[in-house]
């Protein structure tokens, strides 16, 4: 007996000694926002995608390009979307905050619903930041995106570029502007409406789509363009998806192709009605370089690097709610047209096979250099 109670001492004291000497030299930790260690092998981000609907781009390019950067630094992370369901946001972001997430990366659908998340992540310490849509009176603590009124200016310029190569020097455009309860919308707007203005044109219809619903957008457009007799010169679509819904009305009333029309996000889909003449132009934003840019900031304010997180976000931008300057990183879109689609295959955003697909297209292709 007496011997078994000293092999249970000795065993004691040598797990007590290597716990002693674990603590000289202890696994990576900081202080997050809450005050409270965070070890870094069990840094955590939250990334809650909006939908499916709006653009192809968030789960397409933005969850497999956040889940590769977040894997290629140790950091867990837990990717969900939506679905446009502004219950099930808030439901997913409940879920993350009581795993215990370190940091949360949001799309919102409105400000409200992700205000209310904003507000219960603060509750618990845990930093916010805004992705691509900025949450108007959230108080986020952070906000990456691309320039969105530059992004609404390359539309509007573009536009003007195609009306007056169609020999429109002036004349009546529409406006078929994003979701009235996305920030981005009203900035895209700002910068179209302004270009399209000063280059001597008239507004002559103006409507926005709930949601960014692709078919609604083609039903609100068929209105304006039966209302007005269909005299527009130009249409600014706020995005490639609100572009396919212009294109196939125009299509169907012996249009396709003369009257020009905008879009954004440089989809497939959108580059194809490019390079086939059906659509003016996109707006090329590198979601690469928007992805990285969002996850490197994520990581620090995971890893409790509040600091390091600072120092990335260079920019500010105000939120018109509460007056108050919002932490960003803006990047720079890049206006695309038929001679310039090469760009974004030779970016890798995309490839050659995925737009050449058709004899016509296999031939624009060849002529403006998209190709193997």
């Amino acid at each position: 007996m007496r011997i078994k109670i000293l092999a249970g001492a000795i065993t004691a004291a040598l797990a007590i000694s290597v716990a002693a000497c674990g603590s000289d030299d202890p696994a990576p930790s900081s202080t997050g926002s809450n005050g409270t260690a965070t070890p870094a092998a069990t840094a955590k981000v939250g990334v809650i995608l909006p939908d499916t609907a709006s653009s192809a781009r968030w789960e397409q390019a933005d969850r497999p390009l956040l889940g590769e950067a977040f894997k290629a630094a140790g950091v867990e992370s837990d990717i969900q979307n939506a679905n446009g369901d502004k219950a099930k946001f808030g439901t997913i972001a409940d879920q993350m905050l009581n795993e215990g997430v370190n940091a949360l990366l949001i799309v919102n659908l409105d400000s409200p619903s992700a205000a209310a998340v904003i507000n219960k992540a603060k509750q618990q310490g845990v930093p916010v930041i805004d992705y691509d849509r900025l949450t108007l009176g959230g108080g986020a603590s952070y906000y990456v995106s691309f320039d969105n009124v530059a992004v609404g200016t390359a539309q509007g310029e573009g536009l003007v570029k195609c009306m007056q190569a169609n020999g429109d020097k002036s004349g009546p455009v529409a406006l078929l502007n994003g979701s009235p309860t996305d920030n981005n919308a009203t900035l895209f707007k700002q910068g179209y409406e302004k270009a399209i203005k000063d280059a001597g044109y008239t507004i002559a219809a103006d409507q926005s789509v709930p949601d960014w619903d692709n078919t609604k957008a083609g039903t609100i457009f068929e209105q304006m363009f039966t209302k007005a007799k269909g005299n527009f010169v130009g249409v600014d679509s706020a995005n490639d998806g609100l572009a396919g819904a212009v294109v196939s009305v125009l299509g169907r009333n012996g249009e396709d192709g003369k009257i020009p029309t905008t879009g954004q996000d440089a989809t497939d889909e959108g580059l194809q009605r490019v390079l086939a003449g059906t659509q003016c132009m996109t707006v090329y934003k590198a979601i690469k370089k928007e992805a990285d840019a969002a996850a490197q900031l994520a990581i620090a304010l995971a890893k409790g690097d509040t600091a390091g997180a600072d120092k990335l976000a260079t920019g500010q931008v105000e939120d018109t709610e509460t007056k108050q300057q919002v932490k960003s990183v803006l990047l720079q879109p890049q206006a695309i047209f038929k001679d310039n689609v090469k760009d974004v295959v030779a970016d890798g955003f995309t490839t050659a096979a995925k737009l050449c697909t058709t004899a016509d297209l296999k031939k624009a292709c060849q002529e403006n250099g998209v190709g193997a």
